[in-house]
């Protein structure tokens, strides 16, 4: 429900159009106390006089005049102010710190074969895994966001596996948390100016999901048990899954990556504003 007391964080926006031809754009809020959420319309005439600035992805800002539809479940904004600018991201040195020690982390394996595979997938597209956020606006979601996700899921992985008394190949389960999620460099774009993600609309039209993608590129190059990780990382079908971690018989290495994954975005860096506190 609308409050025009409280301080809401931009989740997401974007613009797109009406079937009239006119801009519409869409933000989704969350109410910083209840962290409920607040589904908002802005019409092209509020756009017109909004900055860009004004509705980055994290701002935190105050309602000004709106109107809320209970048929629609949404509100039509009118007018906010920002009270909190939002950090759109890591700057440069820190990503590429981060990045390095991800790199550090894959120089230590023994496979060899292993090791040159990840190391050449994430050079080959350096520039855009440094910028890409890890998801639209679930987590993760501003500039550097998948880096530090990566780095997350890996370091976790060699918590955890100091502790799992199952064998598991552990090489190929740090690598599954570093790959998990490559496929996002190509499926979403960033604004660099506003923070604004949205899905790259060519990747659609080729691939499912980032996991499809992932999934094939292990497969293709002979890391199978990588590959039905990163199929399984999402735990079930409804949520994006290729492989269901319901179905019965399963092996126990197809669900480390799921919930490492899960730890990740529940607990870490989630959003612009965690980040501030990254040393």
């Amino acid at each position: 429900m609308l409050d025009l007391n409280a301080k809401y964080e931009i989740l997401s926006f974007s613009i797109g159009d009406t079937k009239a031809g006119t801009k519409m754009g869409k933000m989704q809020l969350k109410n910083i106390e209840t962290s409920s959420t607040l589904n908002c319309v802005l019409w092209e005439e509020t756009l017109n006089r909004t900055p860009d600035i004004s509705t980055r992805v994290g701002n935190i800002i105050r309602i000004i005049t709106a109107s809320y539809n209970e048929k629609y479940n949404n509100c039509l904004l009118n007018n906010f102010e920002v009270l909190e600018q939002a950090i759109l991201g890591l700057d440069e040195e820190k990503r590429i710190e981060y990045f390095n020690e991800i790199i550090a982390i894959v120089n230590e394996f023994k496979d060899e074969k292993l090791k040159n595979f990840v190391l050449d997938n994430l050079n080959k597209d350096k520039e855009k895994f440094l910028v890409c956020p890890a998801a639209k606006q679930m987590h993760h979601n501003y500039i550097g966001g998948l880096v530090v996700h990566t780095l997350e899921c890996a370091q976790m992985a060699q918590t955890v596996l100091e502790k799992v008394k199952k064998h598991l190949n552990k090489e190929e389960v740090i690598a599954a948390s570093i790959l998990h999620d490559i496929g996002k460099i190509f499926e979403y774009d960033i604004n660099l100016e506003s923070g604004v993600i949205d899905y790259n609309e060519q990747f659609r039209k080729d691939w499912l999901t980032h996991s499809q993608y992932g999934y094939t590129l292990c497969m293709t190059n002979g890391f199978y048990n990588i590959a039905k990780m990163i199929a399984a990382h999402h735990g079930r079908a409804d949520w994006g899954a290729m492989i269901d971690l319901n179905e019965r018989d399963l092996e126990p290495f197809y669900y480390i990556i799921h919930h490492i994954d899960d730890l990740s975005a529940k607990f870490g860096a989630t959003s612009a504003n965690d980040i501030r506190n990254l040393k």
